[in-house]
This record gives structure tokens, sequence and C-alpha cells, in this order.
């Protein structure tokens, strides 16, 4: 099977629904950067220490949440196959609360701003969180033209998702560098 198709060679792409539209539609953007944050997440897993497996597992289980997000954001709502992916639940969002919880028993109090850097996986989790941001601001104008019918449903569990996402991130930068030994950079004015 080729990997190339030529398809998008004009501009355009295929949304998972069948539709065709501009690489540069909202929905694109808003799923190309939920890809991005699923590679850095790869890229973030295989700079940890295999001891790190939890971690490491934490990470497949939000990558495996990521795609169901990009399938949200490349189906339109009349689409029959909005029925056949899973929402994005209170339970997937329990799970990273759960995670920052863990991480944040282990680790010194928070007192300061943190600056990014540290440990290459720290850096590497300061890196996604940025990139989950922009996520999180692409879909949040999805979410509200829903009311007019022009995007695919991007239920508030979406959002919510996202949002804690970028908090475990932080706390998991955090978590990196305090597992090496290397204390939080602190802004210091």
């Amino acid at each position: 099977m080729k990997i190339y198709t030529g398809s998008g060679d004009k501009g355009k792409t295929s949304l998972f629904s069948g539709e065709r539209v501009s690489k540069n539609d909202r929905r694109v953007e808003a799923f190309g950067d939920v890809d991005e944050l699923n590679s850095l997440l790869g890229l973030l897993a295989a700079t940890l220490p295999r001891e790190e497996e939890d971690r490491i597992g934490e990470i497949e289980r939000i990558q495996s949440t990521l795609f169901q997000i990009g399938a949200w954001l490349a189906t339109t709502r009349e689409s029959p196959a909005m029925e056949f992916i899973e929402k994005i639940n209170e339970e997937r969002i329990r799970f990273l609360e759960e995670a920052i919880d863990g991480m944040t028993e282990k680790m010194p109090d928070l007192k300061a701003f943190v600056v990014p850097g540290g440990h290459l996986s720290a850096g590497m989790a300061h890196m996604a969180r940025t990139v989950c941001r922009r996520a999180e601001r692409h879909v949040v104008p999805l979410s509200k033209a829903v009311k007019t019918g022009k995007t695919p449903v991007i239920l508030r569990g979406t959002l919510i998702f996202l949002n804690r996402l970028s908090d475990y991130l932080f706390t998991l930068a955090r978590y990196c560098n305090w597992s090496h030994g290397i204390a939080d950079k602190v802004w210091k004015k």
C-alpha cells in the first residue's frame, strides 16, 4: 500500500467523516495541534527511563484519548461515524487528576512560578504543555460554533480533558526534574 495518494496536493484534505476541506480549516488546525501533541508525548515517553513505567503507561493512555479527540474534531455532526466515536468522559478526566495528585504528593510544595527547563524530559513535558494549550485555544472556538451547526459536536469533556492535560504535563515536568534530583527552576524578578 502506498502512503502517498496525491489527493492533498491542491490544499484539501478529507475529514474522518469523508468531507473534503481546506488544510487551513479550523477543524484541521485543531486536530493538527492534537496530532502534534500526541507526537510530542511519544517523544517525551522515549526520554523517560524504563523505571518510570507508570508515567510511560499514563502517557500511552493519554495518547489513546488524543486519537479519540482527533476523531471528534475530524467528524461532522451529521456523520453516522459520530455514534462510533467514544466520548471523552469523566473517568478520563479523573484519571488525569489522580495522576497529578500522585506525582504532587511525592514532590515539595510549589511556592513560586516555574521556568521551563532542567532535565531533557522536563523540557519535553513543558513543550508538550504549550502545544496542549495551543490545541485547547483552537478547540474553544469550534465548541462555541457547534450552536451554529457548522462544526462537529465537541463535547465539554474534550475541553476539560485538554485543560487538565496541560496541568498534568506541568506536574510531569516538575516530577521529571524531581526524579532526576534537579530543583525547580523558579522565576526571579
